[in-house]
């Protein structure tokens, strides 16, 4: 989304190089029952320790799964071991969205529908935060080189996704580097190929505007409140990612939260109904009649594999054969 909303007012363009470290070793030698938590967590999810799929049905060609992260980092544009030449040998290609190709067109549509990504009440984002909570604000958009002026009237789930990012991601992505679904759903229609999208911009807003605003806005200062940490935790989730360890992340995130007592909330719960287990089964449902053409690339968020709601137990549901690729 930040893709589409960047404001145009940005100040000095943030710094290309980056920087982080991966927080678990840290994790363990502070508090080793969190740690433990997070690794009994993650070896007990489903589906939690791959990331690229081999789909098979009875007279069909394979189909592959790959679990993406919406990132332009280079060590996750290169893609594992099979990856690259399953996706150039494909029919199909499979994407979260078409839209990633056509930004321009996007916006346009999403325009039609300001309601999504804006305030239309007269309100602004300062107006719904505390006068502290503006100052977490301001200060965290202009490491970004963003002002506060730029975004009031924007939604806090699009704030976040500039606040969330890294300074050098941000950077990459203004310079015009594409993100890997982009890359992979570029490279399909350059080829001549058939490019999938199993869902649009809107419907994903439109899933964000159904849980709480209260929700939103504490989950917008809870990143502000990690600071320089998300360069941390953006590097951590990136190093489970590379090692398939994906079954780790979640409970990682929960560990790592300022108010880890919310992760158990309702509010919680219900973002993880709405926005991962609903579109996990809109994903399988409506990649299915593709899938049953058999020689599909199917690549989605690496966050909607895992689980027995994940995309890959609802694929085998519908009768296909899942492995994971080695």
């Amino acid at each position: 989304m930040a893709l589409l909303f960047t404001p145009a007012q940005a100040q000095t363009p943030p710094d290309r190089a980056c920087v982080g470290k991966n927080l678990l070793p840290e994790l363990q030698q502070r508090d080793p029952k969190a740690y433990g938590r997070v690794a009994a967590e993650a070896a007990e999810t489903p589906n939690g320790q791959a990331i690229f799929w081999k789909i098979e049905k009875p007279g069909l060609k394979p189909s592959y799964l790959l679990g993406t992260m919406h990132v332009t980092d280079p060590r996750v544009l290169t893609m594992p071991k099979g990856a690259q030449d399953a996706a150039k040998g494909a029919d199909t290609i499979i994407v979260e969205s078409d839209e990633v190709l056509d930004d321009k067109k996007a916006a346009i549509a999403l325009m039609a529908k300001p309601e999504l990504s804006m305030f239309t009440d007269g309100s602004t984002i300062t107006s719904h935060l505390t006068p502290e909570q503006v100052k977490e604000l301001e200060a965290g958009l202009k490491k970004r080189g963003l002002a506060l002026s730029a975004v009031n009237r924007m939604k806090p789930w699009i704030i976040a996704s500039f606040v969330a990012l890294p300074a050098c991601e941000l950077a990459r992505k203004a310079e015009g580097t594409s993100f890997l679904d982009k890359r992979i759903a570029q490279d399909a229609a350059n080829a001549g190929k058939r490019v999938v999208g199993l869902e649009t911009y809107a419907e994903q807003l439109e899933a964000l505007n159904d849980l709480p605003m209260a929700f939103h806005l504490k989950s917008l200062i809870d990143t502000l409140q990690l600071g320089d940490t998300m360069n941390d935790v953006n590097e951590t989730m990136i190093d489970l990612y590379l090692k398939g360890d994906i079954g780790a992340i979640m409970p990682l995130l929960q560990a790592i939260s300022p108010d880890p007592a919310s992760a158990k909330d309702a509010d919680y719960a219900a973002f993880e109904q709405r926005i991962v287990l609903d579109r996990n089964k809109i994903m399988a449902e409506r990649a299915a009649p593709t899938l049953n053409q058999g020689n599909v690339f199917m690549a989605v968020g690496a966050l909607h594999l895992p689980g027995e709601g994940g995309v890959v137990a609802l694929l085998r549901q519908q009768g296909f054969t899942v492995t994971a690729m080695p």
